[in-house]
């Protein structure tokens, strides 16, 4: 089965996703769904933790493919996105040819330049998928990337091809289903978004992260949930330097089951803030009255969800 069949409707995609973990509302399914129909790159934009790369990690175990991840970064270039040589063991090789007693010039620069010297980085990788089975290739935080990587990867994404001059040219059998993140740092190209499908993911819903904690922290008692979920939710509307993203509300409710705690007081919150919260001008903001405050209108978000 080739991914262009992998899924039958929206729904689907929202059910297997949700089998792999991954709770989607109905606009980014609908987006993956395309995406995947149409093998158009899918661009997912928004903050930090809302849980942008593990679109990707669900979407590979959904449709049964490799996920090879390309994580970006200010400097990335061809060596260590697409490919290089290995340098050392050309060199290596290169003197057991120069001690043989005939060497044939030809034929030692055909060994030296052969596939079993190159060196595969993620988009040359994601080339090499078998027929029916393509990876799907995370190009995360492209934001991070200079432009110069920007116009190579635009490149990549409309041919699908990779030339490397010793070799040739190296083109997909069939296309990896791509997916790129950005935390919007700086703005990207829109040439490449142009190429692209685009999702802005907002934070969850509560009732959608309350069901991401239950998934992922099933051991968490029914309380302790809703309250962690909602505490979290009131966070993200106070000013704080960094907000606590889906990974930080799972982490949390991790620790307190650790913990043996089955619900939240003032306490037990000063006690683990270093958990959810991770800068210090954030801990020290949310003390005193101001943290009671959102304590309480956590506790009767919790409670008027639970109705």
């Amino acid at each position: 089965m080739t991914a262009l069949a992998s899924f039958t409707a929206v729904d689907d995609v929202q059910a297997r996703l949700a089998r792999e973990g991954y709770v989607a509302d109905r606009g980014l399914a609908t987006t993956i769904f395309l995406a995947v129909t149409l093998r158009r790159p899918l661009f997912l934009e928004g903050e930090a933790g809302v849980g942008k790369t593990s679109v990707a990690t669900a979407l590979a175990s959904t449709l049964g493919s490799d996920l090879i991840r390309l994580q970006c970064y200010e400097g990335l270039d061809v060596a260590h996105a697409v490919y290089e040589w290995d340098y050392a063991r050309q060199l290596l090789e290169l003197r057991i040819l120069e001690a043989s007693a005939d060497v044939d010039r030809d034929d030692a620069r055909r060994e030296l330049f052969s596939d079993r010297y190159l060196l595969k980085r993620p988009l040359l990788r994601s080339l090499e998928g078998a027929p029916g089975r393509p990876p799907v290739l995370l190009v995360d935080e492209i934001d991070r990337a200079d432009e110069e990587f920007e116009g190579y990867l635009l490149e990549l994404l409309s041919e699908y091809r990779v030339s490397i001059p010793e070799l040739g040219t190296i083109a997909a059998v069939e296309p990896p289903v791509v997916v790129l993140t950005s935390n919007r740092t700086r703005e990207v190209h829109d040439a490449l978004k142009r190429r692209c499908l685009y999702h802005w993911i907002e934070y969850p819903s509560f009732e959608k992260e309350l069901a991401i904690v239950r998934g992922k922290v099933p051991r968490a008692g029914e309380a302790l949930a809703r309250q962690v979920t909602a505490l979290v939710q009131e966070l993200r509307t106070a000013e704080l330097y960094k907000s606590p993203g889906i990974s930080e509300t799972l982490d949390w409710v991790s620790a307190l089951v650790a913990l043996e705690r089955d619900s939240l007081d003032p306490a037990t919150i000063d006690d683990t803030l270093g958990v959810v919260l991770k800068a210090r001008e954030d801990i020290e903001a949310m003390t005193g009255d101001r943290l009671q405050g959102l304590m309480g209108r956590a506790m009767l978000q919790g409670v008027r969800h639970s109705g």
